[in-house]
């Protein structure tokens, strides 16, 4: 158990006894001088399965109890065969209530907090296997820790058991490196990845007793910032967050950081740092802003109170990807995640132009990592990690201009050693047979395609740049060559959709079912085909040529799908589609203005909390929240959009014009298709930028 020495001192006298654990008998819950336990005194009867210190002798153990007879309680570690019976009340001086890991994860960052000017608190607003799988944090977490003067630490949302225990003894919410709470820290930072964790967002702050409102915080509170795709439109969160970063975080943060440290050895106000950084590009200050609004509550006005703040915050971004920053270690995290692998960005943007799609725009313009940096990196991250698989991550890997060499010398390189290459982001018609023969060699997988909408016409409203033939030929390409199971993506609800659009995913779907029949019976070998369908419910975005476009309603959407399920007969296709009530949420969140916020607010007093999760996820409680606070969800979901309204995030500006996005509508509407950037410049705008594919 470790120190033993006045255990039953700290008990008496603090009433919570604090301890790093030692000795294997409670693996894997919890490691041999890695883990943190909070130990109370009981106080309620004991049971099955609670985790009591008891007597031993001269020792103090940690074992979990699995029963109860005449003699006592039946106890017994996690790791151990034997049993202790007998052991009685009086034995018994605590109970666990809760445990932290210092991180300790390989190639984890450790600093002595004392040692630096500036920490940096981390925190991904989901739960820890869902945030080690984000490529950003683990950019950001070694970008910043390269400053000698600054520790960057991470946090995740515990889950709602945990958040429960650490709520009931009254444990604040902690960062994994160091434990310390995060109310101790100089910035508290978000990265806000899609719109249903922003009451994640507010559960963390209240975790970690720190003030939801900034208005609220004291000079003693964290800064808080934010950052992340959904920042481009930051008016939900206005009135919570303290500053916004726009933009890649490789750019601004050196700068920043600088001004802090120099703003906090000459002392002075929160107030009057957030004033100096209003001259660092990026940074978007909403106390520095009021919001007007017309009689039928759009926004009338969004007007800088403060001299200093510009009137338009314009994004930044990195112009040489093989000149910035790039970790070439990654943290290996503790338990499996959602993606377990080495992550290598190729380039960031997208040439495409898909009109429903906000990163496809927020990102431009594209800009690539040479074939030779990428190998390096690939190298090193290999052999600091361990791991066994290789992904390629952008927007559209396919579109890569050096992809196929890339992809065959990391074939040549890792095959060998079962190290698996993976290919997200491929367009079919980018689809190559021999290359994917060669990755499937290693590791056997599906095939997974995106048409988006089940006929061309839709097709080209979206401006998706894909044809039926093509589709079917690359699935044939792929039956021929032992392929057996295909993903389709589709979306329900896209503007100008009709009842033959929804036929079409049908007719797709049955149509590749037909292909793989075509193959001579011999040379199917007994093999089966298996489609999944799977359709997600269309969320308009900002800085989209469909921002003005209103959401199908929740009933549409159940409409909707309910045809495409009816009709979806075939043995060999399964149908999956995404909840309507979540959809319609993230369509109120997406468009919000800052008068959101109180919704935001009232429904995680409701207990709104992990709402992306459906086993947690209460619609009834929202529509409490919507009654409560007297807003729409119709006005911000279901209403078309004039061109000349004001919207929430005209104040912000990703390099790409309005003029082009109306552009662009009026395109949709007549079914016009776009050309990818390679092929022809769409006057977009991301010229201002003066970099990336805008300059090939």
């Amino acid at each position: 158990m470790g120190e033993v020495l006045h255990i039953e001192d700290a008990l008496n006298e603090k009433g919570v006894y604090v301890s790093t654990t030692s000795g294997v008998s409670m693996y894997p819950m919890l490691r041999n001088r890695r883990d943190t336990i909070i130990v109370k005194p009981p106080t309620a009867p004991l049971k099955k399965y609670d985790v009591p210190l008891y007597r031993r002798g001269d020792d103090y153990v940690l074992h979990r109890i699995i029963g109860k007879d005449d003699r006592g309680y039946i106890i017994c570690g996690d790791n151990c065969i034997n049993k202790e019976y007998g052991i009685t009340e009086n034995q018994i001086i605590g109970v666990l209530v809760g445990f932290y890991r210092d991180g300790n994860e390989v190639n984890m960052v450790v600093k002595n907090p004392k040692d630096v000017d500036i920490r940096f608190a981390f925190c991904f607003p989901d739960v820890y296997e869902v945030g080690m799988s984000h490529l950003g944090l683990q950019i950001l977490y070694y970008f910043l820790n390269r400053r000698e003067d600054t520790y960057c630490e991470r946090c995740f949302t515990p889950w709602v058991d945990m958040e429960q225990k650490m709520r009931e003894n009254n444990i604040p919410l902690f960062c994994l490196e160091s434990g310390d709470e995060l109310k101790k820290f100089d910035f508290v930072g978000f990265t806000l990845q899609y719109e249903m964790s922003y009451t994640n967002v507010l559960n963390m702050l209240d975790l970690a007793n720190i003030p939801i409102w900034s208005k609220d915080r004291t000079e003693d509170d964290p800064i808080i910032i934010a950052g992340g795709p959904c920042a481009y439109n930051p008016e939900p969160l206005a009135d919570i967050i303290d500053v916004f970063y726009i933009g890649e975080g490789e750019v601004s943060y050196d700068k920043f950081f600088d001004v802090y440290k120099e703003h906090k050895k000459n002392g002075g106000t929160k107030e009057e740092f957030l004033e100096k950084i209003l001259e660092i590009p990026g940074m978007y200050v909403p106390k520095f802003y009021d919001v007007s609004y017309n009689e039928d509550g759009t926004v009338k006005e969004i007007k800088p109170n403060n001299p200093k703040a510009p009137k338009t915050i314009k994004k930044v971004i990195v112009d040489d990807m093989n000149a910035v920053f790039y970790p070439e270690k990654q943290m290996v995290p503790l338990i499996e995640t959602v993606h377990d692998r080495v992550t290598l960005e190729v380039f960031r943007g997208c040439i495409r132009g898909c009109r429903f799609c906000q990163a496809g725009y927020v990102y431009r313009p594209v800009r690539e990592r040479g074939k030779d940096k990428v190998l390096s990196l690939a190298d090193s991250l290999v052999r600091t990690s361990g791991h066994e698989e290789i992904g390629l991550t952008s927007l559209s890997t396919g579109d890569y201009t050096e992809f196929v060499p890339l992809a065959d010398e990391l074939l040549d390189r890792y095959s060998k050693d079962k190290i698996s290459i993976s290919l997200p982001s491929l367009r079919i018609d980018a689809f190559s047979l021999d290359l994917m023969d060669r990755v499937q060699a290693v590791r056997k997988s599906g095939l997974t395609f995106a048409p988006e909408a089940g006929t061309q016409r839709l097709r080209d409203v979206i401006n998706k740049g894909i044809t039926e033939e093509e589709i079917l030929n690359g699935c044939g390409l792929a039956f021929a060559g032992g392929w057996t199971r295909v993903k389709l993506y589709f979306m329900v609800g896209l503007p100008t959709e009709t009842e033959e659009d929804l036929q079409g995913i049908v007719d797709l779907a049955n149509k590749i079912c037909e292909k793989f029949f075509e193959i001579p019976k011999e040379d199917r070998k007994n093999k089966q085909i298996s489609v999944v369908v799977s359709s997600a419910c269309f969320v308009p975005k900002p800085f989209t040529p469909f921002q003005w476009e209103p959401q199908s309603t929740v009933q549409e959407f159940f409409d909707k799908q309910k045809y495409v399920k009816t009709h979806m007969t075939r043995k060999q296709v399964r149908y999956n589609y995404h909840e309507p009530e979540l959809s319609s949420l993230e369509g109120v969140l997406a468009r919000g203005d800052r008068k959101t916020s109180k919704l935001l607010y009232r429904a995680w007093e409701l207990g709104c909390k992990f709402d992306g999760w459906n086993d947690i996820f209460d619609y009834s409680k929202w529509m409490q929240a919507f009654e409560d606070t007297g807003l729409s969800k119709e006005f911000y979901a279901n209403r078309r959009r004039s061109y000349d309204e004001v919207l929430p995030w005209d104040h912000i500006s990703i390099g790409v014009s309005k003029k082009f996005f109306i552009n662009e509508m009026e395109k949709a509407k007549q079914e016009i298709v776009t050309k990818n950037c390679r092929t022809e410049c769409a006057n977009c705008g991301a010229k201002c930028f003066g970099g990336g594919v805008c300059f090939e």
